[in-house]
């Protein structure tokens, strides 16, 4: 674990521009590492605390001082990402995904109505043959059931992505409504990852190199699950979508589009955006440009911000560390085991 001198040593703090307003914001601020092994990206959400924030510290290290794994695959199925922008504005979304042949629409948007999303999934769904919407937990059980039925009445769903904000009433969902129910806040902002899945609360697992404390995390956390998984951006820069894109070449299985390609989001990044090629992004290591780390520097007091919140997670690095080898090998129940057989009126597996 490299000490805090080294870190502070190789940090890089950068703003980066949206072009559309997500998760509340029209800036990104990241801090980045130039490390032994390549660049690593710490970029917890301004909101987290230390012992959230601290597993994305946790990532920016592995991928800064430690070897990727190796792929298994050159190249990686991307969905378009659709903020919960009006109907009007879906197109001029989606021309930014190139190729895409899944989008992920966001619903449950505060301060909008059902029928808002209803309009934007359609205006989607005119356009892309396969939709998941994500409700970032937005949704009781009852509101999650009337949606199911409103957003699926001109067409499926792939999948409704963490709907409700618990793991009962994941639970309670998902023996509802015949829409797979994947989680994402349930796994990467869980003190147990696993418990979703334990409790057969979801049919697909959402997972994010950052939240999960880097790709060798993230890869053994799959590892003890036996449903399909989804990799994910958490609003990376183009360094993080290298590494997401890194964990999904390295898994075993990957059945789903992920979603990395929100590297259109951004009106500048640190490297030149991967642009989909037929809805695929390719594999390899991401160097920021020096010219583009420069001209996306924060300002000073932004910088000793984000120096501020790296000096308070990492004193709670080797607790994650030993948390994580204390978890090695504790598995979840297969289908059938412990849990119990899903009962009647469970989402169908995917």
């Amino acid at each position: 674990m490299p000490s805090l001198d080294d870190l502070l040593d190789r940090v890089h703090v950068v703003s980066l521009p949206m072009r559309v307003r997500f998760r509340g914001i029209t800036t990104r601020e990241v801090a980045l590492f130039d490390g032994p092994a390549g660049w690593g990206e710490f970029g917890p959400f301004l909101e987290y605390g230390p012992p959230e924030a601290a597993h994305w510290l946790a990532s920016a290290i592995d991928a800064a001082y430690h070897d990727a794994p190796a792929p298994r695959r050159t190249r990686i199925a991307i969905n378009a990402t659709v903020p919960a922008v009006p109907a009007a504005q879906v197109p001029e979304v989606l021309a930014r995904f190139p190729g895409a042949g899944t989008a992920k629409v966001k619903v449950a948007e505060p301060g909008q109505t059902l029928a808002d999303d209803v309009a934007r999934v359609n205006a989607v769904r005119a356009l892309i043959p396969t939709v998941r919407v994500d409700a970032n937990g937005g949704w009781s059980v009852e509101q999650a059931v009337t949606a199911a039925a409103a957003l699926t009445a001109d067409g499926p769903l792939e999948y409704l992505e963490q709907p409700c904000a618990t793991v009962p009433e994941l639970a309670a969902l998902r023996r509802r409504v015949q829409v797979p129910v994947a989680a994402d806040e349930s796994i990467r902002k869980a003190e147990d990852p696993l418990l979703v899945v334990r409790e057969r609360a979801a049919d697909v697992a959402v997972v994010k190199v950052a939240p999960l404390g880097g790709v060798h995390a993230l890869l053994d956390i799959v590892g003890r699950i036996d449903i399909p998984v989804v990799v994910s951006s958490a609003l990376d820069s183009a360094v993080g979508i290298g590494a997401g894109l890194a964990a999904a070449a390295a898994l075993p299985t990957l059945d789903h589009a992920c979603g990395l390609g929100t590297g259109g989001l951004f009106v500048e990044d640190v490297a030149d955006a991967l642009v989909p090629v037929d809805g695929y992004l390719p594999v390899g290591p991401v160097a920021p440009d020096p010219a583009r780390l420069a001209a996306l520097r924060a300002p000073a007091e932004r910088r000793d911000w984000w120096i501020a919140r790296i000096r308070d997670c990492h004193p709670l690095l080797a607790e994650i560390a030993t948390s994580a080898q204390a978890e090695a090998g504790v598995g979840v129940p297969q289908r059938g085991e412990g849990a119990g057989e899903p009962g009647e009126g469970d989402g169908p597996e995917v």
